[in-house]
C-alpha cells in the first residue's frame, strides 16, 4: 500500500511538472495558459517613446485578432543583437523579431526566417508598390543576391538621417537660415559653425559650439559628398584607401581639431553633444525619425536642411532600417505573419506610429500627406521624404554577409579624431585589415549557399 501511495504521489509529482513546464514554453509559438489562445512572442527594441508605441499597436492587433495574444519582449538597444543570436543559438526563437538588414543573408541560410512571401500575396490589403521600394527591397533574398528575390522580412521603418539646425541660435546670432533645397559647401558650413560657436560666460572657452558629429553615424555623408565609399561596385573590394576618402576623414576630424567648431574629448566627457543640442548650445546636429517625439520638447525651434556637400556639390547621407521578420520554427506562422504586416503594412497600424512621432510613414500616400503638414516639428519634414526617394543610401555593411570589415574601420579611428594621426595614414594602415575580413565574409557566404 505504501508502495503504491508512493508510486501515485510520484506520477502526480511528475503530471504537475509537465504542466508547469508546458505552462513556461512560449518561444516559437507557444499558446496561453488555458485560454485556448494563440500566443505569440515579439521581441523589439527601441526608446520609451517606441516602446509604448508598439505596445499600443500590438494592444489593438489583440483587438482586432480574437484568440491571438501577444507576448512582448523589449531589449535595450544594445543588448538586442546579441540576447537575439542568444535565443537563435539556444533554440528560443521568438516568433516576430527585429532584425538587421546586413543579417538576411545568414538567417535565410541558417534557416532561421520564415519566407512572407506567400502570406503577403494573399493578403488583399497590402499594396507593395504603396510600400517604401527600398525597404521592401532590403529584404528580399533569392538565395544569392540581396535585393531580390522573395521577401524574408518587411521594413519597419526607413530611417532617413537627417542634418538639424538651432533655428532660435540662428535668429540670436543674426546668421540667415539654410537653404533648404541646396546644401551648404565645406567652406560654407565652416564659416556659419564658426559664427555660431562663442564663449557666451567669460571663461575664455566656448559654451556654443557649432556641432557635435559622432563619427560612426556622419562621416558616411562627408564621404559619400566627396565621391568616395567604403566598397566598390562588386562590394567585395574595400576602397577607403581613395585620396578622396582620406579628404573626407581628415575634414571631419579638421572641425574639432583645426577650426575649433566641435567639442574637444575633454569637452565632450564634461557635456556630451547630445545634451550640448538638447539644451540649445549646438547649431547644427543629426536628426532621425526617431527623434521626432524627444525633440517635439526641445527649449528652442528646430528644422531639417541637407548635408553640407563635397567635391561633388550634392549632400549625401544614409537611410537605416531594421526588419520584422517570422521565426521559421514559429507554430503559428499565419498569425505571426499577420501581425508583421500589422505593423509595416496596415493603415491603423502605420497610422498610430506616426502619430507617436517615432518613425515616418511607410506607406507613400501616408507620407506625402504626413511631409506636408507643417504644423508638427519639424517643419521640414520634406527632408526625410526627399532622402528616402533622392539621395539616401544603405549604410556599407548591410551589403556583406557580415559587418565586421565594416566595423573595424572605426576601432581605432580616434587618434585621427584627436589629430594623432592624419587621415591619410590610417586609411592605408585600415584597408589591408578590413580587406582580410571582407574576404573572409565572401568565403562564408559561399559556404552557407552550398550548405
Amino acid at each position: 500500500m505504501v508502495k503504491r501511495k508512493s508510486w501515485i504521489t510520484s506520477m502526480l509529482l511528475m503530471l504537475v511538472t509537465a504542466l508547469v513546464l508546458a505552462g513556461c514554453g512560449g518561444g516559437s509559438g507557444g499558446t496561453g495558459s488555458g485560454s485556448g489562445d494563440k500566443e505569440l512572442t515579439f521581441m523589439f527594441r527601441g526608446g520609451t517613446d517606441e516602446q509604448k508605441a508598439y505596445q499600443a499597436v500590438v494592444k489593438k492587433f489583440e483587438e482586432e485578432h480574437p484568440g491571438v495574444k501577444v507576448k512582448i519582449i523589449v531589449t535595450a538597444a544594445d543588448q538586442y543583437a546579441t540576447k537575439l543570436r542568444a535565443a537563435i543559438t539556444g533554440n528560443s526563437m521568438p516568433d516576430v523579431f527585429y532584425f538587421a538588414p546586413g543579417d538576411m543573408k545568414a538567417y535565410v541560410n541558417s534557416n532561421v526566417l520564415m519566407n512572407l512571401t506567400p502570406y503577403i500575396e494573399k493578403n488583399k490589403d497590402i499594396n507593395l508598390d504603396n510600400i517604401w521600394k527600398y525597404g521592401i527591397d532590403l529584404y528580399r533574398y533569392d538565395g544569392k543576391m540581396a535585393g531580390q528575390g522573395d521577401l524574408y522580412g518587411m521594413p519597419k521603418d526607413v530611417g532617413p538621417f537627417a542634418l538639424g539646425y538651432n533655428k532660435t541660435l540662428f535668429e540670436k546670432e543674426g546668421i540667415p537660415f539654410p537653404d533648404k533645397d541646396k546644401p551648404y559647401t565645406w567652406e560654407e558650413f565652416i564659416k556659419v559653425n564658426q559664427q555660431a560657436t562663442k564663449d557666451t560666460n567669460g571663461d575664455g572657452k566656448p559654451d556654443v559650439f557649432g556641432t557635435g558629429f559622432n563619427v560612426q553615424w556622419a562621416l558616411q555623408a562627408f564621404v559619400w559628398s566627396n565621391g568616395a565609399d567604403w566598397l566598390d561596385e562588386s562590394k567585395t573590394k574595400v576602397t577607403i584607401d581613395d585620396p578622396k576618402f582620406a579628404e573626407a576623414l581628415q575634414f571631419f576630424a579638421d572641425m574639432q581639431n583645426k577650426y575649433k567648431i566641435t567639442p574637444s574629448i575633454e569637452e565632450a566627457q564634461t557635456l556630451d553633444t547630445y545634451q550640448r543640442w538638447m539644451k540649445g548650445e549646438m547649431a547644427f546636429f543629426p536628426v532621425g525619425p526617431w527623434d521626432m517625439s524627444t525633440f517635439e520638447k526641445l527649449p528652442f525651434d528646430y528644422d531639417l536642411l541637407p548635408f553640407p556637400a563635397g567635391s561633388t556639390g550634392k549632400s549625401a547621407t544614409w537611410i537605416g532600417s531594421l526588419g520584422i521578420g517570422v521565426s521559421a520554427k514559429t507554430k503559428h506562422p499565419e498569425e505571426a505573419a499577420e501581425l508583421v504586416n500589422y505593423l509595416t503594412a496596415s493603415k491603423e497600424g502605420m497610422k498610430q506610429l506616426v502619430d507617436a512621432k517615432v518613425q515616418i510613414p511607410n506607406l507613400l500616400d501616408m507620407a506625402d500627406e504626413w511631409a506636408k503638414d507643417t504644423s508638427t516639428k519639424p517643419e521640414n519634414k520634406q527632408e526625410f521624404i526627399d532622402i528616402v526617394k533622392d539621395y539616401g543610401r544603405a549604410l556599407p555593411g548591410n551589403y556583406t554577409y557580415n559587418a565586421e570589415w565594416y566595423d573595424m574601420f572605426f576601432t581605432d579611428i580616434q587618434p585621427v579624431l584627436d589629430g594623432k594621426m592624419t587621415a591619410a595614414d590610417y586609411v592605408k594602415q585600415q584597408q589591408p585589415k578590413m580587406q582580410k575580413l571582407l574576404d573572409k565574409a565572401v568565403e562564408q557566404e559561399k559556404k552557407s549557399q552550398n550548405k
